[in-house]
């Protein structure tokens, strides 16, 4: 649907919002079977880690860590650090 209006000189047109991508997947979602729910949570969890694994793996070839790094040694050696 569009509604013209004059505004100053200028015709502005609204339109109606077709539903947005992120709310047809949310339906579908809604949808699943729950063994298909299922699947879709461990899939999603392992693609949220493996962001997480890489991210981690960039900050710490940029030197991001280095800090907390050094920290952790430091509490190890002034023994307020156990072994894992």
């Amino acid at each position: 649907m569009v509604i013209d209006d004059v505004l100053r000189g200028r015709i502005i047109y609204f339109e109606e919002e077709e539903m947005t991508k992120l709310e047809q997947i949310k339906e579908a979602i809604e949808s699943l079977p729950p063994h298909d729910f299922t699947r879709l949570r461990k899939w999603f969890a392992d693609k949220d880690w493996g962001q997480w694994d890489r991210r981690i793996a960039r900050d710490s070839e940029a030197g991001k860590l280095d800090a907390l790094i050094k920290e952790a040694r430091e509490e190890k050696r002034g023994g307020k650090l156990g072994n894992l």
